[in-house]
């Protein structure tokens, strides 16, 4: 019985999703043909050159819900293979040709169009049929109940049973009966389909996915050597700064202390007590420093522990839970440490959170982290933030990262990375 209701409530939800799904395909992915088709077609009037980017983005961020539905309903994951544009794309009337431009030649942009017309099409079909197999039989009910009086001169026909009479209602209701048996059993698989039709489509080929591929490690490398220059650069201040220049300091003391110890013992005293002060400070600092580059805790007992132990030194209450079967690699564990050390510091700094929650777990050959707050939201990748750091430290190992907060919060930061545990 258990397993009939999880089945119904199951296709239940499918159908309710069928019909958002049916209004987005036959509203919204028209709409944005018809859009981008007259757009390009106008492009030698020279309007087309104006409004095709516009077009082309509202069309990319249709494609890009949808993808997000995908992962989110079915874990059905589809890539996202727009071509980044150029860091000095130019402004004005030239800025907007080589936009135009760039955006024609990128195939991405021809999938997304073919897909609008698949999606109008087929994709309309499959999700609202998701939805009628459950939504059409309340109509022979309620026929069957005694609407059926209503059509008793002409007759009313309920999908190939003609209603006039109580007999025939009944027969329609068990028409509407066998309709529903069969929508609870094939609803979330039609839903389903309509993702995987969305993925033949808005998917790249193998060989655009390996270009996109090496171009993606290419990027990542040259950030990651970038990376690791900054980091030498801010160990080496830091060492100057701090514990070097206290060391030297308590050098010079103890050279003071040598020349007064026999002519003022009382100030000889003083200074080694500033001295033991100082090599204390210096050993904290030179702790903090390793801390940073790679915490024991982490080398010790992994990467669930030690993001425990990070989430304890947090301002707010916080939960972390960590399914983890071995130990990976240890540069991919360093960086999912760092990944989520960052994304907690922008949450207390930024989020006006009371409250976060740490989930980190591996499956399917992918190590799966997201930190979620109940802060205020609105934070966005790019424009020098720490969520970009997160990007490209992740690049770096060929993983990704996705953040959902709306205004008003919650902010959800999700991490994957490829990897193998031992």
């Amino acid at each position: 019985m258990n397993a009939i209701q999880g089945r119904t409530r199951a296709a239940a939800l499918a159908a309710g999703r069928g019909i958002v799904l049916s209004v987005a395909s036959l509203v919204t992915s028209i709409t944005l043909f018809v859009w981008a088709v007259l757009s390009i077609a106008f492009i030698p009037l020279g309007v087309g050159l104006f409004t095709t980017p516009y077009v082309l983005e509202l069309v990319r961020k249709h494609a890009n819900r949808r993808r997000l539905l995908a992962v989110t309903w079915f874990d059905i994951r589809i890539p996202v293979p727009y071509r980044p544009f150029p860091k000095d794309l130019r402004t004005g009337f030239t800025g907007q040709v080589e936009r135009t431009t760039l955006m024609l030649k990128d195939p991405a942009t021809w999938r997304d169009i073919r897909w609008l017309l698949v999606d109008m099409t087929a994709g309309y079909v499959v999700a609202t049929l998701a939805a009628a197999l459950l939504i059409y039989p309340v109509e022979g009910v309620v026929l069957a109940a005694g609407l059926w009086r209503a059509f008793t001169d002409d007759g009313y026909w309920y999908g190939f049973v003609r209603v006039s009479s109580q007999e025939t209602g009944l027969a329609a209701a068990a028409l509407g009966a066998a309709l529903f048996a069969t929508g609870v059993l094939v609803s979330e698989r039609l839903l389903r389909l309509h993702f995987v039709i969305a993925r033949a489509m808005l998917a790249p080929t193998q060989d655009e996915e390996l270009v996109r591929r090496i171009d993606r490690l290419t990027e990542t490398r040259h950030e990651a050597v970038d990376t690791a220059a900054s980091e030498l650069r801010r160990i080496e201040r830091d060492l100057h700064d701090g514990a070097q220049a206290r060391l030297v300091a308590m050098g010079m003391s103890l050279g003071t202390v040598e020349a007064l110890i026999e002519k003022d013992p009382a100030q000889a005293k003083k200074l080694l007590a500033m001295a033991r002060e100082s090599s204390a400070e210096a050993l904290t600092e030179l702790r903090d420093l390793v801390r940073g580059i790679h915490p024991p805790v982490l080398a010790e007992r992994g990467l669930g522990d030690a993001v425990r132990a990070l989430a304890l030194r947090l301002p707010f209450e916080s939960e972390v839970g960590a399914e983890l079967g071995g130990r990976m690699d240890a540069a991919v564990e360093s960086a999912a440490y760092f990944a989520v050390s960052e994304a907690l510091t922008n949450a207390a700094k930024h989020s006006g959170a009371d409250r976060v929650w740490v989930d980190i777990h591996h499956e399917d050959a992918m190590l799966r982290v997201s930190v979620t707050d109940n802060g205020r939201g609105g934070a966005t990748v790019g424009g020098g933030s720490g969520l970009s750091g997160i990007e490209r430290r992740l690049g770096t190992f060929d993983g990704i990262m996705a953040v959902s907060s709306p205004a008003g919060g919650p902010t959800m930061v999700t991490m994957e990375i490829p990897c193998e545990l031992s």
